[in-house]
This record gives C-alpha cells, structure tokens and sequence, in this order.
C-alpha cells in the first residue's frame, strides 16, 4: 500500500535494468498492463529508450516518465505515471522537466489517451497539435 505524508523524500533518477521489474510492476499497477505484461518485452522498450526516469520514495517505485529523442530536433514522451497517492506533489512536473530537458530546440510531443491527462499536459508547457497524424500499432 502506497502512502505519502508531508516528509516523504522523492528521488528522480534514470532507471537502470535492476530498477526495470519494479517499474514494470508500478506500471501494471497504474493501468498499463496492456502495454507491459512481457518483461523481455517490456525491457527491450526501455533498453531501446534514450531517456527513462524513476521516482523513488523510500525504495518504492511510484512515477515513471520514459521518452524517445534525437537529441536534436525531435522528441516523444512516451509514458508518464505517478501513484495517485503521491500526485499533487509536483511529481508530474518534475519527471516531465526532467524528461524533457536538454536542448530547447527540440520538439516535444506525446500522445495523451486519458482525458483528464489534458489539463495536466497543458499545465506543464504542452498543447493541442493540429497537424499531427499517428499510425495506430496493429495488434
């Protein structure tokens, strides 16, 4: 059971393959099952991720941003979870400036399936594409 008070102490840092269950874990635990249910899988995707970051809370797994990015000129962030219990902390905020930062020169974008996602995104510096196409994955 995930608790939170006044004095937790949070740490972001990059995930590392020990850390990969524990994330694989949160993220089920978070709703993405469906997209981390394989642990070879789930590994290759973060082994194959430029950026993947953690956030601990005395040992604890409970956020997790992951992106892909050419360094340059283009970026995706891909994943972003935080525990409910730890939300409104500034978790979010932090993994999404931590995940993105680097040259401003880059482009950011994601793909915000969750509806109340949105107001989030908008308040940490994204906004409403209108010329973004996508090629759903099949199966």
């Amino acid at each position: 059971m995930h608790t939170a008070d006044d004095t937790a102490q949070y740490t972001i840092r990059t995930a590392d393959r020990s850390d990969y269950e524990a994330v694989r874990a949160f993220l089920s635990a978070a709703g993405w099952s469906h997209r981390v249910g394989d642990a070879a899988r789930f590994a290759a995707l973060l082994d194959n991720s430029q950026r993947k970051l953690l956030v601990a809370c005395d040992g604890e797994v409970v956020g997790f941003a992951r992106a892909i990015t050419d360094e340059i000129s283009n970026g995706y962030l891909s994943m972003l979870a935080v525990d409910p219990v730890h939300r409104g902390r500034g978790l979010g905020r932090r993994l999404v400036e931590a995940i993105t930062a680097g040259d401003p020169g880059i482009t950011w974008v994601l793909r915000a399936g969750r509806g109340e996602s949105v107001d989030f995104f908008q308040h940490v510096g994204f906004s409403r594409s209108t010329c973004a196409w996508e090629r759903m994955r099949q199966g």
